[in-house]
């Protein structure tokens, strides 16, 4: 069969999976719409979790950028890994035991202010918009290579199976969908990387592949060969990054604190019954995220050298399926400038002008086509690419939803509003922000992994400052906190915006604060907020007793 019938079946066989268990697991009452009834076992909740957390970012993009940067997206990596430690030890636990809904009801009543949970809750939707946009980007492009649709079509049906799911399951359905899902995913994601270490290194182990030898016998390892077409080409060797160490170290920062400060991933620990259990489905959920993470490097080395191999210098009449495939949907451009038919692929250190721009968000998805693997491995990737969007894109819409109707209704605007009302402004809420984030995904502002990145640093200046002063400081109190908040959320997205949007002439490591690049930028933020909530903290009156004897009970074990 053909590449594009494979994926129907594989694609439409996922579809109805999610929304069979989405009818199956519905949410019946508030409790199941905002935490699943908190009786989501560990594993289960660890696999939902991973699944939650493994967006399109991660699936489509990370491999990608890595191929690209060569050392340098070992930030990714580092960053998003080790967010879950310090998400596990210093505030899962402590948030389970806390008992409530959501991250701006901590936040309010931690704070006793109406005015916190509301800077909470701006700062949540606008984080989850922000993320909510790298994955309907990745829906597109998934549908408008694999299904002959543009994009714009296909981020249309994708907002029409998350909006089935996330508004008629809420938590609890999405909960059951996303272990689907991650299911889906890994898989999809390890079969083509097994495939292609059997062929390209004799491994089966994609992760000894990737530090291995060649298979054809030269001796060459896959890193050395890799190095030597990236020279040849006058691309930067890739196994030495060009980035300064301070960027590296920034925007690892950003991207671990800000795993631990991001909403959607926060509130799944919610769901389990217990505070030992929050701490099992960290663990669970780690393990489930290092069987994606531990390969992806291996997949970017792979897709990075067979695509030197077989596109440059060849000629373009005689360019490979795939290649032309993937043009049609603009994602891989052109341009023969010498006029010669040949297709000159070339990098900043060469000599010879460069005439094709490859979006980075294609390799993982190119990838088995390039390796010319069989059509039913290139749609099960299709299906992966789906599963990963839509299931974090689900995460983060319920966070949106339930931010407008359980904090900014039922415990701001209309606290009189009854549990059935509030479950249907809710669902309402839900539907909102299914539009509006098919918008951003029709008009995203960056790559997948980049736009995904901004929001780790908003979250990182906002968050998580808040909830860790929260959790381990009495002397906390609300005017420190709201200070804070606002300090790092502005100050992140001011330059955040300012390089990317305002002034991207200017967004190079010449004009950057000390070199920090706006990826980074958000560990500067956190570093403000602290300052900030610290200073009007000790200037102001002291939190209440009752404030203060809640922090003891949260830390006590």
């Amino acid at each position: 069969m053909s590449v594009q019938a494979w994926t129907y079946i594989l694609v439409g066989f996922s579809f109805a999976l999610y929304i069979g268990i989405a009818v199956w697991a519905r949410a019946k009452s508030r409790s199941d719409f905002y935490v699943a009834g908190s009786g989501v076992p560990p594993v289960i909740n660890g696999m939902a979790t991973a699944a939650d957390w493994m967006s399109a970012a991660s699936f489509i993009s990370m491999a990608g950028l890595i191929s690209f940067m060569g050392r340098d997206g070992a930030v990714y990596l580092m960053g998003w890994t080790g967010g879950y430690v310090l998400l596990a030890l210093l505030l899962a636990p402590y948030l389970r035991k806390f008992g409530k809904f959501t991250v701006p009801d901590f936040v309010g009543d931690r704070y006793y202010s109406q005015t916190a949970r509301f800077v909470a809750v701006v700062c949540a939707i606008f984080i989850s918009f922000t993320y909510v946009a790298g994955q309907m980007r990745g829906v597109g492009i998934v549908f408008s290579r694999f299904l002959n649709v543009n994009i714009t079509v296909g981020v249309l049906i994708g907002m029409g199976i998350v909006f089935f799911y996330a508004v008629l399951g809420g938590m609890k359905g999405i909960t059951y969908t996303q272990v689907a899902q991650y299911c889906v995913l890994i898989f999809a994601y390890l079969v083509p990387a097994i495939f292609i270490s059997l062929m390209m290194t004799g491994h089966v182990i994609p992760q000894f592949g990737f530090g291995g030898t060649l298979a054809d016998g030269s001796g060459v390892y896959l890193l050395d060969r890799l190095n030597g077409l990236s020279q040849e080409l006058g691309f930067l060797t890739y196994t030495n990054g060009h980035k300064s160490t301070m960027d590296i170290f920034f925007i690892t920062a950003a991207l671990m604190v800000g795993t631990a400060g991001l909403p959607h991933v926060i509130v799944r620990f919610y769901t389990v019954p217990k505070v030992a259990a929050a701490r099992s489905s960290a663990g669970w959920a780690l393990l489930f995220i290092a069987l994606l993470y531990t390969t992806a490097p291996a997949v970017a080395a792979f897709a990075r050298t067979n695509l030197l191999t077989t596109i440059s210098d060849a000629e373009y009449k005689e360019a490979p399926e795939w290649f032309k495939n993937w043009e049609k949907t603009g994602l891989i451009k052109f341009e023969d400038k010498n006029k010669d038919g040949r297709i000159q692929y070339r990098g900043p250190n060469s000599d010879i002008e460069n005439e094709l721009s490859i979006d980075r968000d294609i390799m993982v998805l190119a990838n088995p086509e390039i390796a010319q693997l069989p059509n039913w491995v290139i749609g099960l990737v299709a299906a992966g690419g789906l599963a990963a969007a839509l299931s974090t894109a689900a995460g983060l819409l319920l966070v949106i939803s339930t931010s407008i109707a359980h904090d900014l209704l039922k415990k701001g605007l209309l606290p009189t509003i009854g549990p059935k009302k509030e479950l249907l402004a809710a669902r309402i809420s839900a539907g909102f922000a299914v539009c509006i984030a098919g918008y951003f995904g029709l008009h995203p502002p960056g790559f997948v992994a980049q736009v995904v990145a901004f929001a780790f640093g908003l979250a990182a200046a906002s968050f998580f400052p808040a909830i860790i002063m929260g959790i381990f400081s009495k002397r906390m109190n609300k005017h420190g906190a709201i200070s804070g908040m606002i300090s790092g959320l502005v100050f992140t997205a001011a330059y955040i915006i300012y390089f990317k949007f305002m002034r991207p002439e200017l967004n190079s490591p010449a004009y950057w604060w000390f070199g920090i690049s706006p990826e980074g930028i958000g560990t500067v933020g956190m570093l403000l907020n602290l300052l900030v909530a610290s200073a009007v903290s000790f200037k102001t009156p002291p939190p209440p007793p009752e404030i203060q004897e809640l922090v003891e009970q949260i830390r006590t074990p």
